[in-house]
């Protein structure tokens, strides 16, 4: 792509942000990410962040849904995981690497010492610029943290991830119905309009 592109990409994006409600009161309240109101919404909606509640947030950079949990979680454990580095937030516990390797999970875990309520994934697969093999790698990835999730919740728990609507959409939705015994998919009024992305509500493992 040429220089001049890029910068006018790049221009029409921050002109989009400006606009943007939710960018606009992210910045007013101190939450890292417009991505903050995503788990605000899907919390009033489903009710499984509570005081007590012993938490793991993957893909957790910049922080924006950490600091959510951080303001509701008062007396359980936070952790949050991720490739790239974070800016410390107090009482949450940090974690960089790939939870989907061995010694990475194996820490997660030895910190909930097997008492892991909830885990929250907002991530996505780096983008390449072709939308349906960036869905195809994100719905991998909420596929890989499903698997994850039945190793590692506690019966009645609960699993929140992102999804994008596409070829394999009801391939990772049957994959979470075979493992949960209640899920629910919900896009946020916070998600862009544009977005394929929703959100997938899984509770009680079938172990039960």
């Amino acid at each position: 792509m040429k220089k001049s592109k890029r910068v006018k990409k790049t221009n029409s994006w921050r002109i989009k942000q400006q606009r943007d409600q939710f960018f606009k009161k992210s910045k007013t309240l101190g939450y890292r990410s417009r991505a903050s109101f995503k788990l605000i919404e899907l919390n009033n909606k489903y009710k499984f962040i509570k005081d007590n509640t012993n938490l793991l947030d993957l893909g957790s950079h910049p922080g924006g849904w950490s600091q959510v949990a951080r303001q509701i979680i008062k007396s359980g454990k936070i952790m949050s995981v991720d490739l790239r580095e974070m800016e410390p937030i107090k009482n949450v516990k940090f974690l960089r690497g790939d939870i989907l390797k061995k010694n990475v999970k194996e820490e997660a875990l030895s910190y909930f010492n097997g008492n892991l309520d909830v885990i929250i994934s907002d991530m996505a697969a780096d983008t390449t610029g072709n939308k349906s093999l960036d869905s195809i790698r994100t719905n991998q990835l909420c596929a890989e943290i499903i698997n994850f999730s039945k190793e590692t919740l506690k019966p009645k728990g609960v699993l929140v991830s992102k999804l994008f609507m596409g070829e394999d959409f009801v391939e990772v939705k049957n994959l979470a119905k075979s493992i949960f015994k209640k899920i629910n998919f919900f896009k946020p009024e916070s998600s862009r309009k544009e977005s394929k992305e929703t959100y997938l509500h899984c509770e009680t493992l079938k172990t039960l």
